[in-house]
């Protein structure tokens, strides 16, 4: 992406985030936001001229990753924006930092009152090397492109390097009732959480209020050895052929998500009853891995994210 200032072109290299007039860290990341109006095309006239006019105006989502190394609001934002029992969820206001490699600010992209619509963690896996990052959406009530802070530099108080620190390698899976056999599960399939997000539209304002709606949980689907299998097998067995009560058969768990060391906790899930529903072998083909694995599909009705406060991420 390319932006002419003062007549030259500037490359951006990097990406900054400030929440709250405070810095949040680098993102890797990010796309959308943008203002635009439907045209309106009237009825051709006594002038055979079909003439057009402009609707209401309209605010693209903002997506972005991150990983580890961003300040504490984000993070709290990710905590308040997805609560069910709150009447009041997150709301931000923000601005995307537009820089080059000298971390030098082309331009800003500002933003007011953005609710998160999706929030991803990562797809795990107990062989990848990769660094993991997280995904998030937002839905703001207005942005502007704001070129004033261009030739700042943008100074981040904010230890970038923890970015490396998280890896999809590491973690820890937990179905409290059916506990035995999570520890060899080797994969577990991204999670995102979904929000619907509404207008709530004024006569006597062009940028109506946007309202936090329902929020979609996804299934927590793992896969483990077969021959670590039995207590979900028997789960299975006892919940879906056998039609047991979900008191009887759901579970809550939990998924940490450790640092390099494996014992630093940098988040955690909380899963609120969990209930599977599917158990099936992967395919395996003639001469191809020896262990035979199985993948098991759960349902979710509540995920609460947690961060580990006690450890520095930097910022406020």
């Amino acid at each position: 992406m390319a932006i002419s200032l003062n007549n030259r072109a500037y490359t951006i290299g990097k990406y900054g985030l400030e929440l709250q007039n405070t810095a949040a860290g680098w993102i890797s990341s990010v796309e959308g936001g943008h203002a635009s109006r439907e045209v309106v095309v009237e009825k051709i006239g006594s002038d055979h001229l079909a003439h057009k006019h402009l609707a209401g105006i309209k605010y693209e989502e903002i997506s972005f990753k991150c990983g580890t190394g961003m300040s504490q609001e984000i993070y709290r934002w990710i905590q308040t924006g997805f609560n069910q029992t709150s009447n009041a969820r997150g709301r931000e206001d923000g601005s995307i930092l537009f820089c080059d490699y000298d971390k030098n600010i082309l331009q800003t992209l500002d933003f007011t009152n953005a609710l998160m619509t999706e929030f991803s963690m990562p797809a795990l896996d107990a062989s990848s090397k990769d660094a993991a990052q997280m995904s998030i959406k937002c839905q703001p009530e207005t942005t502007k492109v704001n070129r004033s802070r261009s030739g700042q530099k943008l100074t981040m108080t904010i230890d970038g390097s923890k970015q490396k620190l998280w890896q999809p390698a590491n973690f820890k899976f937990n179905i409290d009732k059916y506990s035995m056999g999570c520890e060899r599960a080797n994969k577990i399939e991204a999670i995102t959480l979904k929000q619907k997000v509404t207008d709530d539209g004024r006569g006597d304002t062009i940028n109506p209020e946007k309202v936090p709606g329902s929020v979609e949980v996804p299934n927590i689907v793992f896969t483990l050895p077969e021959a670590f299998a039995d207590t979900f097998y028997n789960w299975h067995d006892a919940y879906v052929l056998r039609g047991g009560s979900p008191t009887d058969n759901e579970s809550t768990g939990s998924l940490v998500y450790l640092a390099n060391d494996v014992s630093t906790m940098l988040f955690s899930l909380d899963f609120v009853n969990l209930g599977i529903f599917k158990i099936t072998p992967d395919k395996v083909e003639a001469g191809g891995e020896p262990v035979r694995r199985v993948k098991v599909e759960c349902y979710c009705e509540d995920i609460k994210f947690n961060y580990n406060s006690a450890y520095t991420f930097g910022g406020r």
